[in-house]
């Protein structure tokens, strides 16, 4: 037999046509992320803090003194909500009204805040409206409701 009529196998891997070879792209890999450790819990500390609340705030101040110490006290403001705002989330806050020497003074207090150590309810009173901003020029009380 000769070489000629002998069928030739080859053990190459080239492709036989001048067509370029085309990678097919790996399968993305979907990463599993966890909720829970991203978004955290909503923290639901101060419940009872709505408007018309009387409440008292304790705010950490840090203080210089002349020499250049610094000192860290916590002051008492009380006073009644006007507004809650942004709901339950870390940018919620409230904004605290009291008149100090017949000078309306009010204060806006971020509820998560590190400085804001707690806030006590003392009363409640009735109220019929979210925002209440007419207590900056109303002269009248406001009818209270007992708390338990």
């Amino acid at each position: 037999m000769t070489e000629e009529n002998t069928p030739q196998t080859s053990t190459t891997t080239e492709p036989t046509t001048n067509e370029p070879t085309v990678e097919t792209p790996a399968e993305p890999t979907a990463e599993v992320i966890n909720v829970a450790t991203v978004v955290p819990a909503i923290d639901t500390t101060y419940p009872n803090v709505k408007p018309g609340s009387t409440v008292r705030v304790h705010q950490k101040i840090k203080e210089t003194n002349t020499k250049g110490e610094e000192k860290e006290r916590i002051q008492i403001y009380e006073g009644i909500v006007l507004a809650r705002r942004h709901g339950v989330g870390p940018a919620a806050t409230i904004t605290v009204r009291k008149v100090s020497d017949g000078i309306g003074v009010e204060k806006i207090f971020p509820l998560h805040s590190p400085n804001v150590v707690k806030i006590d309810v003392i009363k409640q009173a009735v109220v019929h409206r979210a925002k209440l901003y007419f207590l900056r020029r109303w002269k009248k009380k406001l009818k209270e409701v007992k708390i338990s």
